[in-house]
């Protein structure tokens, strides 16, 4: 007699998520051989003196759990950069968490301040993780859109938005996707908007160091009416190009960041010890984030340039490391979806791209994708033969 054995099914957590679009790209960019400027992480390698520097963490036995919240050294060391750039200080020990990743920390935040019934405000188009972190948190996302086109901050909508049941507001800067950054200015609206409530803000700001034309990035940190209320996020992974190590950091707060600790010691405890060794070394020269603006400032613009007799429309790139073209003006494809576009893209031109769709719920099509130049040169230089030859 054959017995089967029955798996009970719970109901979903998540019963709208699947596999993400970016999965998804890859998976199409790896079956036809095509050049990934989809999903976000670079193609070269990270400072060699970065890898020796956690082999030597590794040799001199820095192998077993460090604090929950993080090497003291590396939380000094962050605080001292956040000081330096933005002149806020940050007490390293009760204000400053090593977390495993920015994703990591986006979720902490969340699971640690939103109760069951909050509303949570994003701003569309944003990054895919941010909803089903609030849904698991019980909370109800409440989703205002930037201005289409322009992506910039929509404040009479914003301020419609806010209720007395809005507990947080997420904001990225530099933008994903749209490789927009948010102004002195916006930031001074914002703290304008929100003093009156006791609305939290979750900043997530893992591009801060790819602001380009000489431009400042403007974090929450510089702005004490918003630090107050605010979870600062940042990534060494996008910052010192080791996204594999998933490595970030938060800064809030002592108030807020003893409830982010809370939830931090059972979701992860405490994060990678060699690594955080190598870090705080490595921060003690600055030169590596301060000259990552100009490396990457050249390579959008290269780009940039290749792109420019495409039938492209190139829309502004002021940060991170993306950049977003309209296809609209293309006769053979405006008619296309976005996801169909990269489809095409990446099955017929051999580049694939992500749609802008895709940060948006249910999907918003303005006939624009998302490109990651995140590359070597030789990498960019042959999508842009490839893109080329079948445009």
């Amino acid at each position: 007699m054959t017995v089967v054995h029955r798996t009970p099914l719970p109901a979903s957590r998540l019963p709208q998520v699947g596999t993400t679009i970016f999965s998804v790209m890859s998976a199409l960019a790896q079956e036809h051989g095509a050049v990934n400027l989809g999903q976000g992480f670079p193609d070269f390698d990270c400072d060699p003196r970065l890898v020796d520097a956690v082999a030597q963490a590794m040799r001199a036995g820095h192998n077993q759990y460090p604090p929950m919240p993080g090497v003291v050294a590396l939380r000094e060391a962050v605080a001292a950069k956040i000081e330096a750039l933005y002149g806020h200080r940050y007490d390293a020990g009760s204000e400053i968490t090593i977390t495993a990743g920015a994703t990591q920390a986006i979720l902490t935040a969340i699971l640690a301040l939103v109760h069951p019934g909050d509303e949570v405000i994003v701003l569309e188009p944003c990054y895919d993780s941010y909803a089903p972190n609030i849904e698991l948190a019980g909370g109800r996302v409440v989703r205002v859109p930037l201005t289409p086109g322009s992506f910039r901050p929509d404040f009479d909508r914003l301020a419609a938005a806010l209720t007395p049941r809005t507990r947080a507001l997420i904001v990225n800067t530099p933008h994903n996707p749209s490789a927009t950054v948010w102004s002195a200015a916006d930031m001074r609206r914002l703290a304008a908007l929100l003093q009156p409530t006791d609305v939290l803000l979750i900043a997530d700001e893992v591009y801060e160091h790819m602001v380009f034309d000489g431009a400042p990035h403007q974090s929450v940190s510089r702005f004490p009416d918003l630090a107050a209320r605010a979870v600062v996020v940042s990534s060494f992974g996008k910052t010192f190009h080791v996204t594999g190590w998933k490595v970030g950091y938060a800064a809030a707060p002592a108030a807020l960041m003893a409830e982010f600790r809370k939830v931090h010691q059972f979701n992860v405890f405490t994060v990678n010890t060699p690594v955080q060794h190598a870090l705080a070394a490595y921060l003690a020269d600055p030169r590596p984030y301060l000259d990552l603006p100009a490396f990457y400032a050249a390579k959008r613009d290269r780009f940039r340039a290749g792109l420019a007799d495409s039938g492209l429309a190139l829309l502004a790139s002021e940060g991170s490391y993306f950049q977003c073209v309209d296809y609209s003006a293309l006769p053979a494809h405006r008619e296309r979806s976005e996801l169909d576009f990269c489809r095409w893209l990446t099955m017929q031109a051999g580049v694939a791209a992500i749609p802008l769709s895709a940060f948006y719920d249910g999907g918003f099509e303005q006939r624009v994708v998302r490109f990651c130049f995140a590359k070597q040169d030789g990498t960019l230089d042959e999508a842009l033969r490839r893109l080329a030859s079948r445009l």
